[in-house]
């Protein structure tokens, strides 16, 4: 067997290997393989049922990734198996070997050597940033502080459980009108281009003027067969020149991400779903004990907005100066009155941890009404202008016949 021994790598970093060998039927199989060094791979290989004939180090592996769902599963199968008594080295190492074929079983290999090596739960949770966020790990580090991780743990697979249902109902509610408009929008130039051309042919034998309304739509015809394409191609270009920009500037994130809030309808449905993330991730934190100050270093991206998170900075500076927490909201001009006004009461009353649980409850419930509201609203409205679209057009194309018949 030839192997290639690579330098050791550090604890947070895989290697990938190349494979060759020999399964139980004799049939020879190859593939790539992240490890974190050659006899680790070996092993994995090996258990697999392999006869190793061939294994080389092609380098650092690309960084593991996984969706935000399999975090989710993740983080409740690893409280569950904490509540059971297992070790969480131990609890993560079967996490390894349990799930699916994706990056979550490379991230619990991971995390079960970095804690193997002396390191806290919370500090190796941070190396891998883009799966588990600030307030995730200050949450797990108040949870080793408190001896209570199991339950922590829970609880955050709760808030995300309840947040991508949130958002999974927002989504569809935004997308579902939408692709229907652009449906609409596609059957009319679909007939403007190959259906309004065959009338044409035929309007142009009848040797007589044509109706103003007939007469729009073989110009509007005329138009689409000669540029759609270069439209098409154009806007294309321009969605994926705005997308470049969105993801490289973040004064175009901020633009953007405050014209959404603003925007009528789906404006005051974000807003409130923002400020109910933003109430659940900072009741969350004061309750499990994170001073107020100290809360917002985890918050930076709790809201899913950009605008949010950019208010969120702008309050944190404010409590470093001395400002209450409700004068600091208030003065960023981003959270309701309703939110802020209950807010202001719970500092003097000392209980800012439950009113803050107690609004994000509430903005929860709202988002779904109103979410519900909007579906609705939309549902005739995207009748109304696909009907109107449509019918439009066959009224248009078979006035001048309606006319000539009745000369006749």
């Amino acid at each position: 067997m030839r192997m290639i021994t690579p330098p050791p790598p550090t604890s947070a970093t895989d290697l990938c290997f190349a494979w060759h060998g020999v399964d139980a039927t004799g049939k020879r199989k190859q593939g790539m393989l992240a490890a974190p060094d050659v006899a680790t791979a070996y092993a994995a290989l090996k258990s697999g049922g392999l006869t190793i004939t061939g294994l080389t180090s092609r380098g650092p592996a690309p960084r593991a990734k996984a969706p935000p769902a399999e975090v989710t599963r993740f983080t409740r199968q690893l409280a569950g198996l904490l509540r059971a008594g297992l070790p969480l080295a131990s609890a993560l190492e079967l996490l390894a070997r349990a799930t699916g074929p994706n990056g979550m079983p490379r991230i619990a290999r991971t995390l079960a050597r970095d804690i193997t090596a002396g390191l806290r739960f919370s500090a190796a949770l941070e190396r891998h940033p883009i799966q588990f966020g600030p307030l995730y790990c200050q949450l797990v580090a108040v949870g080793e502080t408190s001896g209570a991780l199991p339950a922590v743990l829970a609880r955050i697979a709760d808030d995300r459980e309840r947040s991508a249902a949130q958002h999974a109902k927002v989504r569809a509610a935004l997308t579902y009108p939408v692709a229907i408009l652009l449906l609409a929008i596609v059957i009319t130039i679909a007939l403007l281009v190959w259906v309004v051309p065959t009338f044409k042919q035929i309007f142009d034998g009848f040797g007589a003027a044509l109706p103003a309304p007939t007469q729009v739509v073989l110009t509007l015809s005329a138009a689409a067969a000669r540029w759609s394409l270069p439209a098409a191609a154009l806007l294309t270009f321009a969605v994926a020149a705005f997308t470049h920009q969105l993801r490289r500037s973040e004064a175009t994130r901020l633009a953007f991400s405050r014209l959404c809030l603003a925007a009528p309808l789906i404006g005051p449905l974000l807003t409130t779903l923002c400020s109910a993330r933003w109430s659940r991730a900072l009741g969350t934190l004061l309750s499990a004990g994170t001073p107020l100050a100290d809360a917002f270093e985890s918050l930076t991206h709790a809201s899913g907005n950009a605008f949010f998170d950019h208010a969120t900075t702008a309050i944190a500076m404010r409590l470093r100066r001395g400002e209450r927490l409700a004068a600091a909201m208030q003065a960023v001009h981003c959270f309701p009155d309703e939110i802020v006004q209950p807010i202001a009461v719970a500092e003097e009353s000392g209980a800012l941890d439950t009113m803050l649980l107690d609004i994000a409850a509430l903005g929860e419930r709202q988002v779904d009404e109103k979410a519900s509201m909007l579906t609705g609203l939309c549902e005739p409205l995207v009748i109304v202008v696909l009907g109107g679209l449509i019918g439009g057009l066959v009224i248009a194309m078979y006035l001048p016949i309606i006319q000539l018949g009745n000369v006749v």
